[in-house]
């Protein structure tokens, strides 16, 4: 069995480290080069590096801040924001990333998951998808939770699978920021359509939610944010409890 990893997110927005709630009150958290490092010494599997507003805004990822970060970080980097071509997948890989994220660019071009993963391998493609009940449909949003998109999650999962992805990051908008547990019935049905890892993002309030998502649902990662930003969780200690609760984790 493959070891559960635990994912901290930085979502970058103005060169500074923000969280908010179901994807709106954006707050200001911190210097992302600094947590960077935090994480990467504190236990981290891997890290997300989001650029939140780059899609949104139809500009091409920071990569200045992303060099600085990557220079920081000693285990796997995943980063996305402002993904449309091969070329800003060359631009990123080249600034440090092990692995890049394409959320809005894949759903204007689906055809970018097939030549990314052609071209740098699957392993290297992650598919992000925000994700939000509409209508008591898992629905997929674009342009950062802000464009409903009509495509139901669980069949664009699967379509992103066999187009090449080779891990898809599932972002629920419901219960982003809200401290109250992962979205168990969502992430069920995405994971149980798909055979590549799924990373389960939004939700995280306590050590209790992680334990709870690993003994629910067969996701191979757990994503947080605030948690671990304002230090309401360590890494260290979650692993730890993780590990006594029977789920296979590096600690």
């Amino acid at each position: 069995m493959l070891a559960k990893r635990i994912v901290p997110c930085l979502d970058v927005k103005d060169g500074r480290v923000v969280k908010g709630k179901n994807f709106t009150c954006i707050n200001d958290v911190d210097d992302p080069v600094a947590l960077a490092a935090k994480y990467s010494d504190g236990g981290a599997d891997e890290l997300v590096f989001y650029d939140i507003t780059a899609s949104n805004e139809g500009r091409m990822l920071f990569t200045d801040i992303l060099e600085r970060v990557a220079k920081k970080v000693f285990i796997p980097l995943t980063v996305g924001g402002g993904i449309n071509t091969l070329e800003d997948f060359e631009r990123v890989l080249n600034c440090g990333a092990d692995k890049v994220s394409v959320n809005t660019g894949a759903l204007r071009r689906p055809e970018i998951i097939g030549e990314a993963a052609k071209v740098y391998g699957n392993q290297c493609v992650v598919l992000s998808m925000d994700v939000k009940r509409v209508g008591g449909r898992f629905t997929v949003f674009a342009h950062g939770g802000r464009t409903d998109t009509g495509r139901d999650a669980v069949e664009w999962a699967k379509f992103a699978q066999g187009c090449g992805a080779g891990e898809i990051v599932v972002n629920s908008i419901d219960t982003d920021g809200v401290k109250r547990g992962f979205d168990i019935e969502m992430l069920k049905a995405i994971a149980d359509a798909v055979k590549i890892p799924v990373v389960a993002s939004g939700g995280a309030g306590c050590i209790e939610d992680f334990i709870k998502l690993f003994n629910s649902v067969e996701v191979d990662a757990a994503l947080g944010a605030s948690v671990f930003h304002f230090g309401e969780i360590d890494i260290k200690e979650l692993k730890r409890q993780l590990k006594n609760n029977k789920t296979e984790i590096r600690l």
